[in-house]
């Protein structure tokens, strides 16, 4: 019974882990480093006698194994690799040669410290590799040797190298693609069948879908976007990296989700003789070719995107025709006065043809972020390190130095959490040698329980972390105490305590993980020696010395104000593109009349809003590497950060459908449509200023704006009047408003779903 009892609880850990750690990507690492870390240590403790080289080789591959996981195809990881040890060498020869002089060593690693967390605002290489980074340096610095000891520091690091470059590429690789990537190709594959399907029905092709195929095709999308959104939001952390590519990709899910909601509400009525316009029809064919290509791309990124390209022109030129068709070609016989219903059909029949355009900017905007994406990924290894955007100017160097010293300013969060970070090192590194060379591996435990709280980006917070690192320490003596005598047991709990290091955090809670690092550590410091009450209650001392180090360390060390900087930059963003919006309706009205005026195009206030969209990326990855806590769900911050794509892909719109308006049926002064456009961007834009508001000093979210029928039938009545020029001939322009306020109200359909995402997240 007691048998198949645990056959039965063995059986269920797969499930466990699969439900806790989706991807398995913890359980990876862990699995791995559970079995190079004590083979590296018996390696040099038993069979080279060499425990300082044991030491280092521990240290090294608990660092490349678990603090860090690089992305991209499997060259691209071992080269990422291959550039962390050769970093490592180098700062453990560094931390060696200060570590003698205290002064030096404080200054050295404070000038360590920021260079190495300052620089992953250049590249999210060097941002996800910074813990890693820094356990080279303070690992020496903190224990002081005669330089003949450096050969073998060396060696150690040199073999922890080269085991984790073979452990990565043959210990249970990982997937060369983001876990995102496959449900939304799936997503944009299934919307591409919707579009053919419905396309086909409306043009009445011989082999046009049943409305029952056409249904069961719509189902199938719908499917596949709420299976990307639950793929999305199956772990409280981000299931993907800090790089371009991957946050591409977090983006691209409420963009699936945003043009899944586009191509339902777009879907053909089921009715036997569906309205026809043949070149609405045809883009809603070269939108689904676009996604068909941007599958294309998503499942192989390093193909080349010439297909993509070369759809995305055809969809431009499609919209551009079926533009030229709704605005020139429009029927001569126009409701007369009094004919309410007749207008309201009238602006019906422009429905088709506004939901074919809004669809074409949403799959444009999709088929780009990918494109962005691909780029991204097919980036060279020097031009990743320095973070150089696709598509940017060949100047790796000059675009990492702009990139840096645009965040050399005082209200950089990144800036200040790199020199408080730099000065806890130092802090750290001091009492250490204050205290003397037999505690400071144990001050070293503290700031390691610290530093390593981003290894899995888990984004607990600080008292967590300390509470886990001290409920770690008693474990730890109690089981020397346990143990006594026999410390053969030790190597057989090694391997153990690595795995469940390694687990913890991501599958139970980020303090679990704190213990069971620091329980580790007890064990790996111990091994070799008889562990005995005298040993135990000196080691209680050094702990505590470590845990209140810690707590010093902490105080500095842990990084505060990226949610806040995320929700600075968020209402920045809304503002600007607010204004952005504002702007391009006035440029609308101005060119409505009946002598358009010659003002300029907002394009300032577009430069204004895309560089508040940058700023708000940085922000974003910030958040996203932030070791300390995140009370906002990354679902929820995302659909706010991509809330900003809307709301400046409504301007783009509207600016530029009166860009490309003729001048040669002005018609009337169309003061009263012109009235409308101005009252109805005034009213969305000023939700978004008050949701900037809200976000900026977390106050509460002002509702949704609810659909105006007194505006539209403002709009109606100044319609009927403005359909006709003054020569009696069809005004274009009309059109033009009929489709800026449908652009407005898709604007305004975005605000249930932010104010949610607010609400939720605890920004507001």
């Amino acid at each position: 019974m007691q048998a198949a009892a645990g056959f039965n609880l063995l059986g269920k850990v797969p499930a466990w882990l699969r439900a806790h750690d989706p991807e398995l990507a913890a359980t990876r690492r862990a699995t791995r480093a559970a079995v190079v870390l004590p083979a590296l240590f018996a390696l040099c403790n038993e069979v080279f006698h060499a425990p300082v080289m044991a030491t280092f080789a521990a240290f090294g591959a608990f660092s490349m194994l678990l603090l860090v996981d690089f992305t991209g195809p499997m060259v691209q990881r071992l080269r990422a690799h291959v550039g962390l040890a050769v970093a490592w060498l180098l700062l453990i020869c560094l931390g060696t040669v200060v570590a003698h002089v205290t002064w030096v060593a404080v200054i050295v690693t404070v000038v360590v410290g920021f260079a190495v967390l300052f620089s992953g605002v250049v590249s999210s290489v060097l941002a996800g590799a910074s813990t890693a980074l820094l356990l080279a340096f303070v690992l020496p610095v903190t224990a002081p040797a005669p330089a003949s000891e450096l050969p073998a520091r060396l060696a150690g690091a040199g073999l922890a190298a080269a085991a984790s470059l073979l452990a990565i590429s043959l210990l249970w690789p990982r997937p060369g693609t983001d876990p995102l990537c496959a449900p939304a190709v799936r997503a944009c594959r299934a919307a591409a069948a919707q579009l053919h399907a419905d396309a086909s029905r409306l043009t009445h092709d011989a082999d046009a879908p049943s409305v029952q195929a056409c249904r069961a095709s719509a189902d199938e999308a719908e499917v596949a976007a709420a299976g990307l959104r639950t793929a999305f939001d199956a772990t409280p952390y981000r299931p993907t990296g800090l790089s371009i590519s991957s946050r591409a990709v977090v983006r691209l899910v409420d963009e699936l989700t945003w043009l899944s909601t586009i191509v339902a509400d777009s879907a053909p009525p089921p009715v036997d003789h569906p309205v026809c316009d043949p070149e609405a029809h045809a883009v809603r064919r070269a939108a689904a070719v676009v996604l068909e290509r941007t599958a294309d791309l998503l499942d192989a990124p390093y193909g080349a995107p010439d297909a993509l390209h070369a759809a995305q022109e055809t969809l431009r030129a499609a919209m551009g025709r079926m533009e030229r068709s709704a605005t020139v070609l429009l029927p001569v016989h126009l409701p007369g006065p009094g004919t309410d219903s007749e207008v309201r059909a009238f602006i019906g029949t422009l429905d088709l043809s506004f939901r074919a355009q809004e669809l074409g900017f949403a799959t444009l905007q999709i088929a780009g972020n990918v494109d962005l994406a691909a780029a991204a990924e097919r980036r060279s290894w020097p031009e990743r390190l320095l973070g150089l955007e696709p598509g940017a100017p060949a100047r790796p160097l000059a675009a990492a130095r702009e990139r840096a010293v645009a965040h050399l300013r005082p209200n950089s969060v990144w800036l200040h959490n790199s020199l408080r970070g730099a000065v806890g090192l130092g802090i750290a590194v001091a009492l250490a040698s204050l205290t003397g060379f037999q505690h400071s591996f144990w001050i070293l435990l503290g700031t390691l329980s610290v530093l390593r709280s981003n290894a899995l980006s888990t984004g607990q917070n600080a008292v967590r972390a300390l509470g886990g690192t001290i409920a770690g320490s008693i474990i730890g003596v109690g089981l020397l105490l346990l143990i006594g005598h026999h410390g053969t047991a030790l190597w057989f709990l090694l391997p153990v305590a690595v795995l469940i290091a390694g687990i913890a955090p991501a599958a139970v809670s980020f303090a679990a993980g704190q213990a069971a690092f620091t329980i580790t550590l007890v064990i790996l410091f111990n091994i070799g020696h008889h562990p005995s009450w005298h040993i135990a209650l000196l080691r209680v001392q050094d702990i505590g010395l470590g845990c209140a180090v810690s707590v010093l360390v902490g105080l500095f060390f842990w990084p505060r104000g990226a949610a806040g900087a995320v929700d600075r930059a968020l209402a920045d963003a809304y503002t600007d593109s607010a204004r952005y919006l504002v702007g391009a309706v006035e440029y609308a009205v101005g060119r409505c009349g009946a002598h358009p005026s010659s003002a300029a195009a907002p394009l300032e206030e577009g430069r204004e809003a895309a560089a508040a969209a940058r700023r708000l990326d940085d922000a974003f990855r910030s958040f996203l590497a932030e070791r300390g806590a995140k009370p906002v769900p990354l679902a929820d911050m995302t659909t706010l950060v991509t809330g900003i794509v809307g709301l400046r892909l409504a301007a783009d719109a509207v600016l530029g459908l009166w860009q490309r308006a003729g001048d040669r049926h002005p018609g009337t002064g169309r003061a009263e449509a012109r009235m409308v456009l101005l009252a109805t961007a005034g009213r969305v834009a000023g939700w978004y200023r008050d949701l900037a508001v809200s976000l900026a000093g977390n106050s509460r979210v002002r509702d949704p704006l609810p659909h105006s029928p007194a505006a539209a039938a403002s709009l109606v009545a100044s319609l009927r009047r403005e359909l006709r020029d003054d020569d009696g001939r069809a005004s274009d322009t009309a059109v033009r408003i009929i489709w800026t306020v449908d652009h407005l109200a898709a604007a305004r359909r975005l605000q249930p779903s932010l104010k949610a995402a607010a609400r939720h997240g605890g920004s507001a």
